[in-house]
């Protein structure tokens, strides 16, 4: 089979059919009519000189030459889209383009918001899609699902490129009628206490994974589904929280918490953005990249103010 007599429309195809493994819902996906989609199966079919779905029952199943071709694939047009989007040239106060991005609720309020507040000004058009990490994030950017990950450097992937954004320390904070927090914190007191966390996915997070390698055992008492549920809780308890020190300085003062240094030695967190390899020459993710790290080194977030 000559690749110049292939039409490479059908690689979308392939790659959607086994996908869903529907032709009906291949074709809404890619909305065309069912017939347009059968064409392009049986175009498929004489390319490749193989089934590439079968029928079982009422479900299509994917040929075992299929689905070992899949990846390949997908790659391939990963690597197209790319060079399709780095030959074109970003104008940030015309484009419409859709970003998506990975980040917690603590990056967005950290760097995100006050960034996008900069970013408006700039590119008015631009649409930006924020979505909370999960388990299988890594999964979705090998498949290009998103445009950026901001995530602490552990949890990255080590396939693809990465960039620092900045470092963080963690604090410990409580209400400021606790007892414990009216005066020096010590180890004793500190495990002592009923604290916070949070949960955000299966893989832990920084500082609780960190605390796990160590033998460290808090006796945690509340259990949040975000950062920014953490301070909320503390106000008229004795319990206490470690917190990203940036998001602590933000809302601590609006809750009455007192801030204090962790009475144990902490890592600092290294917070990183990741971008799929084949985007690597993407203008305007290259552009959003720069003003990101623009918004923490002009100190516009409470990312880039001194502590």
């Amino acid at each position: 089979m000559r690749l110049d007599h292939f039409d490479l429309n059908l690689l979308i195809a392939f790659d959607v059919l086994i996908e869903e493994r529907s032709v009906t819902r291949a074709a809404e996906r890619l909305n065309l009519t069912q017939s347009a989609m059968s064409a392009a199966l049986k175009r498929l079919r004489e390319s490749f000189a193989d089934d590439i779905l079968v029928q079982h029952g009422k479900r299509m199943v994917p040929t075992a030459a299929a689905l070992s071709l899949a990846p390949d694939v997908s790659a391939a047009l990963l690597n197209m889209r790319a060079i399709l989007a780095s030959g074109m040239r970003f104008d940030p106060a015309q484009s419409q383009r859709t970003f998506r991005i990975v980040a917690s609720d603590y990056i967005t309020t950290v760097l995100l918001g006050p960034a996008l507040r900069m970013l408006h000004k700039e590119a008015p058009h631009i649409r930006i899609e924020i979505t909370l990490p999960r388990s299988d994030i890594l999964e979705l950017l090998d498949d290009g699902e998103i445009d950026l990950l901001i995530s602490p450097e552990q949890f990255l992937s080590p396939d693809h490129p990465r960039e620092l954004l900045f470092e963080e320390r963690h604090v410990v904070v409580g209400c400021a009628s606790n007892p414990a927090m009216q005066r020096p914190l010590d180890a004793e007191t500190y495990f002592a206490s009923g604290h916070v966390a949070t949960s955000v996915s299966r893989d832990g997070t920084f500082i609780d994974n960190y605390l796990r390698g160590q033998g460290e055992q808090r006796r945690v008492e509340v259990t949040c589904a975000a950062f920014s549920q953490v301070p909320w809780i503390l106000p008229g308890t004795t319990r206490l929280a470690l917190m990203h020190e940036r998001l602590a300085r933000e809302l601590a003062p609006q809750l009455n918490l007192l801030i204090q240094e962790p009475p144990v030695p902490l890592p600092l967190m290294r917070e990183m953005m990741q971008f799929h390899s084949a985007r690597a020459m993407d203008r305007g993710l290259a552009w959003l990249c720069e003003r990101l790290q623009r918004v923490v080194s002009t100190g516009a977030s409470p990312a880039g103010q001194a502590r």
